[in-house]
């Protein structure tokens, strides 16, 4: 997917918000925003969003000097969706069709989104929780159970943290010996790194890789050999987020988008209303359920 005109706006706003979580020294916010502009203005269009986010947050990390401006953010949310998990589990224990609500908490997980809201609070996190429990699916889970049946391989690409113990619900009703979850290489706004899957308990349940990026996305050229790897060779590929669907959506894989529609283009893009539970699969061609990609 590339990089649309309405993406820059996105793009900027999140520079200075970045720029703000690491000083309140103005000067040095100007001085941000300025090399941001201009290396923006030379961005090749062609690009994902996520490209571009990559560079743009790389500079912003050797501007300022930190490593992970938004580590409380991801500590925060860490710690809050550990204290949902029991409930969240109890619901889908005593659901009739318990992957069908995995799903959906898992798609409602999704709205924990530093890159799209900053500001995104505890309200907000139980709001996108009952949505997504009464909201229509775009997709089909007994097309996906038998995808999963059929796959000896699978790979789960994480998005954020926090978001990974809502993760955790639809990984639990799949088998575990035959998934690997996929985080960041290295911090980029609040996407989950190897720190937050062995905070939140997710290491214990599945084996944790790292894809040796630090794109908000998964764009295969920048990441390491052995995960790209371990991507041609898997069987299914479980890809969350945003970030995710805008760096892969044109790869010919196996693939099931699972998210929350959050901007315009990406619902344009999509097919769909803002806000909507996304759940696509597109298998070679073949329909799993939802939008064919």
């Amino acid at each position: 997917m590339k990089t649309y005109f309405e993406c820059i706006p996105c793009l900027i706003r999140q520079t200075f918000e970045a720029a703000r979580l690491t000083t309140d020294d103005k000067a040095i916010h100007e001085q941000v925003i300025r090399k941001i502009l201009r290396a923006a203005s030379e961005m090749n269009l062609r690009e994902s969003p996520p490209f571009m986010a990559q560079r743009i947050h790389r500079l912003i990390r050797q501007m300022t000097g930190d490593n992970d401006p938004y580590r409380d953010i991801k500590d925060r949310f860490n710690h809050f969706a550990l204290e949902l998990y029991p409930e969240l589990k109890e619901r889908v224990e005593r659901s009739r069709t318990p992957l069908d609500t995995a799903i959906r908490l898992a798609i409602a997980g999704n709205i924990i989104d530093s890159g799209v809201n900053l500001h995104i609070n505890e309200t907000l996190v139980h709001n996108s929780i009952e949505h997504a429990l009464t909201s229509p699916l775009a997709g089909d889970p007994e097309q996906f159970r038998k995808a999963v049946s059929k796959a000896n391989d699978i790979l789960y690409l994480a998005d954020n943290a926090g978001e990974i113990v809502f993760d955790r619900l639809l990984i639990e009703q799949m088998p575990s010996e035959k998934i690997t979850l996929v985080v960041k290489g290295s911090p980029v706004i609040n996407d989950a790194c190897l720190a937050d899957a062995q905070a939140t308990g997710i290491a214990d349940l599945v084996e944790v890789i790292d894809n040796g990026s630090d794109a908000p996305g998964t764009i295969l050229d920048e990441c390491s050999e052995e995960f790209k790897r371990r991507f041609e060779n898997a069987d299914l590929i479980i890809a969350k987020g945003q970030g995710n669907y805008e760096t892969l959506s044109d790869v010919k894989k196996d693939i099931f988008f699972v998210l929350k529609a959050k901007c315009p283009v990406i619902a344009h893009h999509i097919g769909c209303e803002v806000g909507s539970l996304v759940f696509l699969g597109s298998a070679r061609g073949k329909d799993y359920g939802g939008k064919k990609i």
